[in-house]
């Protein structure tokens, strides 16, 4: 390309928004050039509205923007990145869509819905055509495209992987999520520090639901979810970051522990993620070691985008049992939605 892109960040100034201020510095294709923020930030400087608490500083031109509101007529860009929170997203989030705006969301607030979609480059790229049904349902020019929940995230390759090499039927899954997830100031130390919490509001049925969606077959204009069922148990456990998921999985062709390692090492991602300035060269990693992986040495794998699976093991009430992780904040959260926005131009939709 001769030229950036320019694009917005939507609640620049929170934890994720952060994320996607640092991840789009000297990006090949984008460049932020507007960032919102909460009433008590807009009109400030960005660098000194920000309480930036992720390693470094605030890129220097961002730093000298103007924080705005998040009002579509406020901001000059063609794509948003939103970092929104759930509630004030079911209402900004459409605003900007309507207004003719690209809106790559890591909010929940619209994953589910029918006609937005949920998508993964490596898991299910040709569910972005839903995004001309989605405009012709409500006749806007702009679109909303959703990255999945972190916690989904940090599994949903390896269930892809198993999906396409033997069917997959049940997925009974427990989480080991990071405290980062829980955004900033988070989890209070008094409630993590030598505890395990084991309730995560709403995590449950995410996990439960957004995988149906996503493994999922594009019919028409309508995704016609995966006959999955899905049993899930959310932690939070004293890790900064990295999502760990327990999985044991029923295949709908009974397949030995090797055999699931081979799929694992022998699987491509689709060719198109290739040609994605963000895409690890290596986007699923196994690790034969007997105690991999772990959050402090497998969640920056592939740049934090790549997930890590190992433990790959006969399972003897369903099938196969597997642990995979993901980094939460990156692969889980800004960096999907900038790999879902760099498919998109791909595709044209951009």
């Amino acid at each position: 390309m001769s030229a950036k892109i320019p694009v917005g960040v939507l609640a620049a100034t929170g934890s994720v928004g952060q994320r996607f201020v640092q991840l789009l510095e000297n990006h090949p294709w984008f460049e932020v050039a507007a960032v919102t923020g909460s009433a008590r930030s807009v009109g400030r400087r960005y660098g000194e509205a920000v309480n930036w608490i992720i390693p470094g500083a605030p890129p220097a031109g961002v730093a000298d923007l103007t924080v705005l509101p998040n009002d579509p007529a406020a901001l000059d860009v063609p794509i948003v990145f939103s970092a929104l929170p759930k509630e004030p997203a079911l209402d900004i989030e459409p605003a900007f869509a309507a207004a003719g705006v690209a809106v790559l969301t890591n909010a929940s607030a619209f994953r589910m819905t029918p006609d937005v979609p949920l998508l993964i480059p490596e898991v299910n790229a040709e569910h972005a055509a839903l995004i001309k049904t989605q405009q012709a349902n409500r006749g806007w020019s702009g679109f909303i495209v959703a990255n999945a929940n972190c916690s989904t995230t940090s599994v949903i390759l390896p269930l892809k992987i198993l999906q396409q090499a033997f069917g997959l039927e049940t997925v009974i899954m427990v989480t080991m999520q990071a405290i980062s997830g829980a955004g900033y100031p988070g989890v209070s130390a008094m409630d993590i520090m030598d505890n395990i919490i084991p309730h995560i509001g709403g995590e449950d049925r995410k996990l439960e639901t957004e995988p149906t969606k996503l493994l999922g077959a594009l019919a028409g204009d309508v995704i016609a979810p995966a006959p999955l069922r899905i049993s899930a148990q959310a932690n939070r456990v004293p890790v900064i970051d990295g999502h760990l998921v327990s999985a044991s999985v029923g295949l709908g062709r009974r397949a030995a522990a090797a055999e699931a390692i081979d799929a694992f090492c022998s699987w491509a991602p689709p060719a198109i993620c290739s040609e994605l300035p963000s895409s690890p060269r290596l986007p699923l990693v196994y690790r034969p070691e007997p105690d991999r992986p772990q959050p402090r040495r497998d969640r920056d794998a592939g740049n934090g985008n790549a997930w890590v699976v190992g433990k790959v093991r006969d399972c003897d009430v369903l099938d196969v049992r597997f642990l995979s992780i993901a980094h939460n904040t990156l692969r889980g959260a800004a960096s999907g939605s900038i790999l879902n926005a760099e498919l998109l131009k791909l595709q044209g939709y951009l």
